[in-house]
């Protein structure tokens, strides 16, 4: 379906995106042959363009499998952009596998004749403005940025058959490709020298760290400590499914798993653990892992000592006959784990061997950030769950990805949400965190907002600042920024446009502030953020609306939209009426069901709101009466503590609407009116008369206070009221305690 947004005067039509343009950061490959003008200049034009066409040939298969789109072909320069259009977060990594990739093809086959190609290869990441529609291969001018001249000049600094890389991607790829610092460059326009690495080849990341405390979690560690020790106790084999963002702590939660649950009743649990790494070589290689895990087998092991260590693997599960046909099969899958039938062949012989293991004693095979896997992993798991369920064996499976991982799970998969971390808890990680690394404790405080609950944004603000960032600004980590433009990318067209609109809104979000924004039919955007919530990217807020699940998801998705766009969505939106409410901070995490949160007025009109639950004091209408004691400008006479009751009315003490004609004709200074507003579907109150006042008019505290209201607005379900004063002194916020509980006064509806 085409879509179309307008933007002031002009009309773009794309066919996925409502947005014609993006900000975004991308990776940039740039190739050029060395010496080529010489090569040129000595051949016939006939071989020069067999030579061009081998070669391009060769470089577009290389980069198009790393999922590059090659945007110009310069001469016989080649540029790429990695992350044009959708990112998964290692666009960096997949740009310099590719370099590292052109070189050896082009060392391996002779372009013409004899002749073989050297080319230099330069890798830069940096923000570019990308036209979506026109991100395929030959889309010229697709990126506009300095990034992609950084990447023509890093090439002219590479050694022949080699690959240079600026500080971003190092730093992208650190840990995943083995690099060497060079001594800075000078480039034209750039003071000082330019940083320069060198990219020797990829490495096989060890497993994470974690020799820090475990904070939280212990719910869902129970959870999940409870489903593997029902599968094994009843020999019921159960799929667990634990989902959660980039940076919830999924493998610090496996690894707490695997460390604490060793035995269930008393009988030892085996764990059988594989890792997905991002764009294995093969697409087995999760398997392969397993196998190595079995049979003890470590990467730098030769043939003979594999060998030796399947068959002492295998020998307790199968006759020897079958040991003998099975071992050669395995070494082959451990050789070359591709899809091919001798490596199918291999991986169903490691399912044997997993179930058998499981006969003889209760098995855990647990594979993290299965989102990352080939679909042949996924069948992989399904065909042993399956098995294992036919045959009532003591065994569970235990797979860590990300929610927008579509992989069908079997029918009894339990599925275990890792939800942030509570605002006391991150407090305690960011303390942990800056005393380990010695920074100055007083920054949580600084922190605390930012991290979302997330302990891997945590642990990468953390590293930031130990990396030099300034304490000051504290800037988005580029790793954050990385993980959460990765889980933006996921949406499609429409959610992602109701999401950067978004994320241009200050606090809460509504569907009418964003349908306004995009130029929308009111409505549309309602089941775009319902789906945004299902996705974990956004969540109810207790009032009414959204807010964003993490502060850096509304920056990411603010900071993707050009300027111009973005101040139309601003403006646009600006005209919708917002709730009289005050709110802090909508992004912090909740302090209780009866916190206040104050700041900002949504609304035409900068007024202060002193917000008060009633749904928090109790569902009971007897406890009500305590509210409007609290909001009442004077008590009884004899009233001397929040829990005297009033005199017994026969009426209701709250007003829907003043019975008088003028609603303050007969009300005295600071004297405030209840006023119930109720959305479509909701049941307003019913009618009644004002409460009482003492006689006099104010009391002490109402002295100098200019009039007010008190308005019940729905909290965003039926029958949960919240209570606020309006037109009161600007800059004044103030909270109710909260009543303790009373009984209910004659005449009050048990309804209310």
């Amino acid at each position: 379906m085409t879509t179309s947004i307008i933007v002031d005067t002009q009309r773009t039509v794309t066919p996925l995106w409502p947005v014609p343009q993006e900000r975004r950061v991308v990776t940039v490959l740039f190739a050029d042959i060395v010496g080529s003008t010489a090569l040129v200049n000595r051949l016939d034009p006939e071989d020069v363009r067999a030579l061009q066409q081998a070669y391009f040939d060769t470089v577009a298969g290389v980069l198009h499998r790393w999922q590059g789109v090659v945007e110009k072909y310069i001469g016989d320069a080649v540029m790429a952009l990695f992350g044009a259009r959708h990112s998964d977060g290692f666009d960096a990594y997949r740009a310099v596998r590719a370099g590292l990739e052109i070189q050896a093809a082009l060392d391996r086959r002779p372009m013409v004749g004899d002749i073989r190609l050297r080319v230099r290869v330069g890798v830069a990441t940096g923000e570019v403005v990308a036209d979506l529609g026109d991100v395929v291969t030959g889309g010229h001018g697709v990126a506009s940025g300095a990034v992609i001249t950084a990447a023509a000049r890093l090439q002219e600094y590479a050694a022949p058959g080699g690959v240079a890389l600026c500080a971003a991607t190092a730093r992208a790829t650190a840990g995943l490709i083995t690099q060497r610092q060079l001594t800075p460059v000078p480039v034209a326009g750039r003071v000082p020298p330019v940083p320069l690495w060198h990219a020797v080849g990829p490495v096989r990341p060890g497993a994470d760290r974690h020799d820090g405390p475990l904070i939280g979690r212990r719910r869902e560690l129970a959870t999940i400590r409870d489903q593997l020790g029902g599968a094994i106790r009843d020999r019921a084999p159960r799929w667990i499914s634990v989902v959660g963002p980039t940076g919830s702590g999924r493998s610090r939660l496996l690894h707490e798993l695997t460390r604490g649950l060793t035995t269930v009743d008393g009988t030892p649990v085996r764990w059988c653990v594989a890792a997905c790494q991002p764009y294995p070589d093969q697409v087995l290689a999760p398997v392969a892992h397993l196998l190595r895990n079995i049979a003890g087998i470590r990467h730098s092991d030769g043939p003979a000592v594999v060998h030796g260590r399947l068959v002492t693997a295998l020998t307790p599960l199968f006759p020897p006959t079958r040991v003998a046909t099975a071992v050669p099969a395995l070494q082959r899958m451990l050789t070359t784990p591709d899809g091919s039938a001798a490596a199918l062949a291999g991986a169903a012989i490691c399912r044997e061997v997993l179930l058998r293991l499981a006969a003889h004693r209760p098995l855990i095979v647990a594979v993290d950030d299965l989102d990352r896997a080939a679909p042949a992993v996924s069948r992989f798991l399904h065909a042993l769950f399956h098995a294992a369920t036919e045959r009532a064996l003591p065994l569970a499976v235990l797979t860590v990805h990300q929610p927008q991982w579509a992989d069908t799970r079997p029918g009894p998969a339990r599925r275990v949400t890792i939800g942030p971390l509570a605002t006391v808890q991150s407090g305690r990680l960011l303390r942990h965190l800056l005393t380990r690394a010695g920074q100055p404790v007083a920054l949580v405080d600084r922190l605390l907002p930012l991290v979302g609950g997330r302990p891997g944004h945590a642990t990468a603000y953390v590293r930031s600042l130990v990396d030099g960032a300034d304490p000051g600004a504290l800037a988005l980590p580029e790793a954050v920024r990385r993980a959460v433009g990765a889980e933006v990318d996921h949406l499609d067209g429409e959610r992602r446009a109701v999401l950067m609109a978004a994320g241009t809104l200050g606090g809460l979000i509504c569907g009418a502030a964003v349908d306004r924004a995009l130029g929308w039919t009111p409505g549309r955007s309602a089941p775009a953020l319902r789906a945004l919530v299902a996705a974990g990217l956004l969540r109810p807020h207790r009032v009414d609306g959204y807010v964003f699940a993490a502060p850096a998801l509304r920056q990411v998705a603010a900071e993707r939209l050009p300027r111009a766009l973005r101040a139309v969505f601003q403006r646009r939106a600006a005209s919708v009426p917002h709730l009289d409410a005050v709110h802090r901070d909508v992004n912090a995490p909740d302090q209780g069901a009866g916190a206040v949160r104050g700041g900002a007025v949504n609304g035409s009109a900068a007024r202060s709101a002193a917000v008060v639950r009633i749904d928090t004091v109790g569902a009971r209408a007897g406890r009500l009466d305590a509210v409007f004691a609290a909001l009442a400008p004077g008590r009884p006479k004899g009233a001397t503590s929040p829990t005297t009751p009033w005199p017994r009315d026969p009426t209701p003490a709250m007003a829907a609407r003043p019975t008088v004609s003028s609603p303050h004709a007969d009300a005295p200074a600071g004297s405030p009116r209840l006023r119930a507003v109720a959305s479509a579907g909701d049941e307003p109150p019913r009618p009644a008369t004002t409460a009482p006042r003492r006689a006099g008019g104010t009391s002490p505290r109402d002295i100098g206070r200019p009039a007010t209201s008190v308005r019940a607005t729905p909290a965003g379900s039926a029958g949960r009221w919240t209570l606020a004063y309006v037109d009161t002194v600007p800059g004044t916020v103030r909270a109710k305690p909260r009543p303790p509980l009373i009984s209910r006064p004659y005449g009050l509806p048990a309804a209310a």
